[in-house]
Order: structure tokens, then sequence, then C-alpha cells
């Protein structure tokens, strides 16, 4: 019988050191008051006329299975924060604060650092704050080295500028598109199947992780000609862009961008149809961008001024 709590598989000593480990990351993104009780940051309300505060969740799915089987941890946590505040940005909200919540069997340091690690990388490219987080240690839930990953985000953006401005939509309107760095954080459930796990340039292509849009977008509402906009995830490209749009308007897609090579072996493996590759997958495009045919040069002219890649990749009909 356990006559103690180390003894009954949590660690406290080494959650506490864990903290600590957190904590002393020099960035930026980190707040200097963590280890409290709740986390926060100083708004400016002058900034905003009717500040509407919106907050976004999520997790990484079974794409921790693929770090779990590289040994790679790091990107983990960048696939985290993207999840979130992407949800955020393609509002017109800016992400403010990242809150993480790690379940575990116990404190793993191998694991737990990366993947923190990977956690303020992502929230410098947000360009938001690690306000807080809970590490929780339940050995009689997770075996030795498992863990589970959820991310909570809050962000700000005056109530008339909040997106998608969906009484503002015709037919004729241009929908452009980012590329994505691959599967980014969905369809993995259906893409671990298919690939081998010996396959390790195909493994490793599957860990890349998902491109946080913060700065690509805040570029493009800078111009004022956005009505909406979209983060693929799963549902793909017309399940997620239909969320943007009115209920009277369709979605006609080009189909001809690039393809990233990791959907054709994934298609090709699994002889998977075209048509369940779309539904499930980003294929190649992780933000998806609404605006007036008038406006589309404003746009494109924009993205190549931040350096980055904007294409045309359908109309709403």
């Amino acid at each position: 019988m356990a006559k103690t709590y180390a003894s009954a598989g949590v660690d406290i000593e080494k959650g506490d050191r864990f903290a600590n480990f957190i904590s002393n990351i020099n960035s930026k993104a980190v707040s200097q008051g963590l280890g409290g009780f709740a986390g926060g940051i100083e708004i400016d309300p002058t900034r905003y006329k009717k500040p509407v505060l919106l907050s976004a969740t999520d997790g990484v799915g079974t794409k921790l299975i693929v770090g779990q089987q590289l040994k790679q941890y790091d990107t983990l946590g960048i696939d985290l924060v993207a999840m979130c505040v992407n949800d955020l940005i393609v509002c017109g909200a800016e992400p403010l604060v990242f809150l993480d919540y790690i379940a575990c069997g116990g404190i793993d340091e191998s694991i737990l650092h990366p993947l923190m690690a990977g956690v303020v990388t992502g929230c410098e490219q947000a360009e938001c704050t690690l306000a807080g987080g809970e590490t929780a240690e339940m050995p009689d839930l997770y075996k030795t080295g498992d863990f589970d990953l959820a991310g909570f985000s809050v962000g700000m953006v005056d109530k008339d500028q909040m997106l998608p401005f969906k009484d503002q939509m015709k037919a004729g309107d241009v929908i452009l598109g980012i590329p994505s760095a691959g599967i980014h954080s969905n369809g993995l459930s259906l893409a671990r199947k298919v690939i081998s796990p010996e396959d390790k340039t195909a493994m490793t292509e599957l860990l890349k992780p998902t491109i946080i849009y913060v700065k690509h977008m805040k570029s493009l509402l800078q111009t004022g000609n956005v009505l909406g906009a979209a983060h693929i995830t799963g549902g793909g490209l017309e399940g997620n862009i239909v969320r943007s749009i009115p209920d009277n308007l369709s979605i006609k897609l080009t189909w001809d961008w690039d393809l990233p090579w990791i959907f054709e072996k994934i298609r090709k493996d699994g002889q998977i149809e075209e048509s369940e590759m779309r539904k499930v997958f980003n294929m190649g495009i992780g933000m998806a961008v609404i605006c007036h045919p008038d406006k589309v040069e404003s746009l494109l002219s924009k993205a190549k001024e931040s350096d980055f890649e904007l294409h045309n990749i359908g109309v709403l009909s």
C-alpha cells in the first residue's frame, strides 16, 4: 500500500522543478508571474472602442504519437499554440495570452522540457504571452512516457473589426490561400494508418509543425480588405471556409496549387479517394482569406511585402 504521494506515483519535487524550469526560460513570451494561482497581462483599453474578448482551445491529437515514435517533442508545443491562436486571428482577434495543460504518467524532463520549449517558441511566433499552465501527473490514467496536451488562448478585437463580414460578401468574391507546411495537426489518425513507422522521411514530414499565421494575418488585416478568413483544420478546405461565409453562397476551388508531396504519398499508399483526402486534410493550404475581386492585388502586394506566399485558390458563387 502506498504510504506517500511519491510512492503512489506523483513526485511533487519533480513537478516543482519543472515549474521552475518553465519560469526560468529566457523569453519575452514567458510571463514573469508564472507560479501563482492565475496569470494575466495588462491591457491598454485605449486601443479598443468596443473590445470583444475571444477564447479558443484545442489540442494536438494523435500527432503526439508520431512525436513519441520519433522521440522528438520540440515541435509539438508549436502545434499546440498554433491550433489555438490561428483560430483567434481568423476572427480578427490579436492573441494576447496562452495557457497549456499537460497530462502525463510522470514528470519526464527529457519529454517535458522540449515540449515547453516548443510552446514558448509558438508564443514568440504568435506574439502572445505564456501566462500560465498546469502539469498533471496521473500515473493511473497514463502509462510511463505517455502524455496529452491541451492549449487555451485569449485574444481581443474591436467589435466592428471582428471577422467575418458575412453581410458584405457576394458571389464573385475571391478566395486566397496561404500555403501550409504539410499535414499540420489534422488527419493524423488516418495518415498514421497509411505511413509506415519505418519510413522515417515520411514520419518526419508528418511531424512538421503547424504554421502560426498570426503575423501573416496581421499584415493582411492592416489593408482593411479582408472580409473573412478560415483556419484549415479537420474538415478540409470546404468544411472550414463554409463556416466563414453566408448560407446563400457556396465555394468553388481551383485545386490547381502545388500540393506537398506528403499528401500524394498518403493518397497513393492508402488508396484513398480524392474526395476523402479533400475532406480530411488541408491539401497544402493552411489559411484561406476572402476579399472582393478589386482588392486582390492589394492583398497579394501586402503578402509579397511581408515575405509570404498568397495564391488565388477560388471564388464564392
